[in-house]
């Protein structure tokens, strides 16, 4: 279903997942690169999608020297974001691979290009389980292709010494998700339970990762999407109002 934000348009007609809240929340949220430190900053997002993070990343990022990597392996959620790309006002700072953050990162190494200073990933989020019936949104949904394990291994290849890398989970899934994040080099920095109403406990966690060197001390909080009435609360509003048309 098509979607329509302030500053761009995304198409997600072939895309195994559509536009979701929490994508939108994520690409919100997620750390960013200081300019004034980094003035050529290199973005990636693995398992682009419809390309909706790389599309708000580019945004925030205001027009700013950088160059925003997409990483996309599924057929038909690489057309669309392709498309979604070419039509934006930053097409020239945004760059489509269609393929695995596997191979994405073997041809990376090859070529020895430039870390990345911002890493963002909505990822697979059902470890176990059915898979739908759809492929696409089987291939969206489940981590079969990509364990947290493996995501996390490739985002601290990909990483700067300084980078930060931003991924929203399951709540259900933080326990094995830290699991993983235990073998790595990586810590977490941030943590931010969502929850839908505030009665509610935490559905989603937004983490924060960077390299343990460069680790300081973890910040909890909580945001709550809606209100009793249902309407947006005004820290969501907050977060999200250079995005969502009637904010």
């Amino acid at each position: 279903m098509p979607f329509t934000f302030k500053q761009f348009h995304i198409d997600d007609s072939h895309c195994g997942m559509p536009v979701s809240t929490d994508g939108v929340i994520l690409g919100a949220w997620a750390a960013l690169p200081d300019s004034q430190k980094i003035p050529a900053a290199q973005l990636l997002d693995i398992g682009a999608g419809s390309g909706l993070l790389s599309l708000m990343l580019a945004q925030r990022m205001n027009n700013q020297d950088c160059k925003i990597s997409a990483v996309e392996l599924e057929d038909g959620a690489a057309v669309d974001c392709q498309q979604n790309f070419s039509q934006s006002p930053w097409s020239e700072q945004l760059s489509l691979h269609h393929m695995s953050i596997q191979q994405f990162l073997l041809e990376h190494q090859q070529k020895r290009c430039a870390l990345f200073d911002t890493i963002i990933c909505n990822p697979p989020y059902f470890e176990h389980g059915p898979q739908s019936d759809s492929s696409q949104r089987a291939t969206a949904r489940h981590t079969n292709l990509l364990s947290f394990k493996t995501l996390l291994s490739h985002i601290q290849q990909l990483m700067t010494p300084s980078g930060q890398a931003s991924l929203i989970i399951p709540q259900q899934s933080e326990a094995g998700f830290m699991q993983a994040l235990d073998d790595t080099q990586l810590s977490l920095s941030k943590r931010t339970g969502i929850r839908t109403v505030e009665n509610k406990s935490p559905s989603r966690i937004l983490l924060q990762l960077s390299h343990q060197a460069s680790f300081h001390r973890l910040i909890h909080s909580d945001l709550i999407i809606a209100d009793k009435q249902g309407q947006y609360t005004p820290e969501m509003s907050q977060l999200c109002r250079d995005f969502y048309l009637k904010l």
